[in-house]
């Protein structure tokens, strides 16, 4: 176990601190997405318009609402974001 050099006692390595576990995640979660949109074809939908029908629409219209959140935050993060010290007293 890599220990750092200017602690005593370092914390014990957690489940998440070794990198197979990682990409077990990391794979279980692609392969979790690929089933659900296989089921897909499975699936009777009950549309109201003609882009739901798309394969796969649901899936991608998840993901670009994500990156316009992500996107939208970064925005806002700029305009009200104020510098380090603004609230300290001089």
């Amino acid at each position: 176990m890599n220990r750092p050099r200017n602690h005593r006692h370092a914390e014990a390595r957690r489940w998440l601190d070794y990198p197979e576990n990682v990409r077990k995640i990391y794979f279980s979660v692609w392969i979790g997405c690929a089933i659900l949109l296989l089921l897909e074809l499975m699936i009777d939908k009950h549309a109201e318009t003609t882009a739901e029908h798309w394969f796969g629409f649901h899936g991608f219209f998840g993901l670009i609402a994500c990156i316009a959140l992500v996107l939208a935050a970064k925005l806002l993060r700029r305009i009200i974001s104020r510098p380090e010290n603004y609230y300290d007293h001089h």
